[in-house]
């Protein structure tokens, strides 16, 4: 099997980091985000190297063999053609993303966006057993007109108490408040009409969400906005580790999206990684076009990242492997390819998952977004075969 190497960094580069944050925390300028961003400026990605700490094809295997082997649930949690109360205009459903809250360790959360055709809005339901969702509220809507978030909000970059992937998907206050990342798209009237923004916002329930700076978080117009992320930037994913905050981020050159990293000590204000990307696309491969939502988690002593790719026809959801949060080793065969569903469910699309490990089965349940038969849906995908599925 061979294995692509994204990005690679020497000890030079790390220490460049270091340095580079240094001076983004203890500089007194306004933020990087009311500069324009110099579009000719060269990206600093030097092309893929050796790396001597790189993840060799058999620990690659090793390391995947429990996020491989997938049961269907049959029909979609969340249906294209959910009624949600007072928003029943809303429809094609995406962008899963399961959470609890401190004390309630008997229900689960799941936050998802819809679609109207003036944009998004983020929704939120609950459930007792993680295959019935129930309740649906809104839990982020539109923006102000001439916001950078008018076009509509994307929640669900979530600051978690723990990020290992079996730890409850349980997320906590920082300041007293609940808080999340969010992308989000400054025009109405159409389907993620670019460029895309993130914000941070906070909420004091963990179901609503309110934004909670009036700059955003990572925009096209900042000073370190590269080559590679120029057109739109797209979804986070938060991470804290080591009393630093993290951010994944996909974002797009023209029809190719990639996947970055931004840092952060206040959740606030972030800088970006400077030798982004740090899993691109592979030409030929079914990451050829997307490299795109990237949801970490620690597993023993590294890191797993799942994401989507598109290539070859659909979107399938892919893995990535690192020891250090900076260099990544992406599997290029897809964890679960599109098509898999014998519902024809994710016949197009299988991508933008959320994964949440319940101890009760010992049971991984990966909700996605499934593209197919039934429209744009939320699919469930489970790593033993649920009691309540007949054979």
């Amino acid at each position: 099997m061979k294995i692509v190497r994204t990005v690679l960094l020497s000890g030079v580069r790390a220490l460049a980091l270091v340095c580079l944050i240094l001076s983004f925390f203890s500089c007194k300028e306004e933020p990087a985000g009311r500069q324009p961003a110099d579009g000719n400026a060269p990206d600093p990605v030097s092309p893929a190297q050796e790396f001597p700490g790189e993840i060799n094809a058999a620990t690659i295997a090793e390391w995947g063999a429990p996020y491989r082997g997938w049961h269907y649930y049959p029909d979609p949690v969340i249906p294209s053609d959910y009624k949600i109360p007072g928003a029943e205009d809303f429809h094609s459903y995406d962008v899963p993303c399961v959470y609890q809250l401190p004390d309630q360790t008997d229900v689960w959360y799941m936050s998802f966006i819809g679609f109207n055709g003036k944009g998004y809005n983020s929704f939120v339901v609950e459930s007792r057993d993680l295959v019935h969702w129930t309740n649906p509220k809104l839990a982020m809507g539109f923006g102000k007109e001439g916001e950078f978030d008018y076009g509509g909000c994307v929640v669900g970059a979530y600051l978690y108490d723990s990020w290992d992937v079996k730890a409850p998907r349980t997320i906590r206050k920082r300041d007293g408040k609940y808080w999340t990342l969010y992308g989000c798209y400054p025009k109405q009237d159409g389907y993620e009409l670019r460029p895309g923004y993130e914000g941070v916002a906070a909420g004091d329930d963990g179901l609503h969400w309110t934004r909670a700076s009036g700059e955003p978080a990572l925009s096209v117009y900042q000073k370190d906005c590269k080559e590679w992320e120029k057109d739109c930037i797209y979804q986070p994913w938060l991470l804290e580790h080591d009393g630093a905050y993290y951010n994944f981020y996909n974002a797009a050159r023209g029809d190719i999206e990639q996947l970055g990293l931004a840092l952060s000590n206040d959740l606030i204000h972030w800088v970006r990684y400077p030798f982004n990307p740090v899993v691109g696309t592979r030409p030929g491969g079914y990451d050829s076009d997307f490299a795109s939502d990237a949801k970490v988690f620690r597993d023993g002593d590294h890191w797993v990242m799942f994401y989507f790719g598109v290539g070859k026809g659909g979107a399938s959801i892919m893995i990535a492997f690192s020891r250090d949060l900076l260099h990544w080793t992406a599997d290029p065969e897809p964890l679960y390819k599109f098509g898999g569903h014998p519902a024809g469910l994710d016949r197009q699309y299988a991508h933008k998952i959320s994964l949440v490990f319940n101890p009760e089965n010992e049971t991984y349940y990966m909700y996605y977004c499934a593209t197919g038969d039934k429209g744009r849906t939320i699919g469930l995908l489970t790593s033993k075969k649920l009691k309540t599925i007949k054979e």
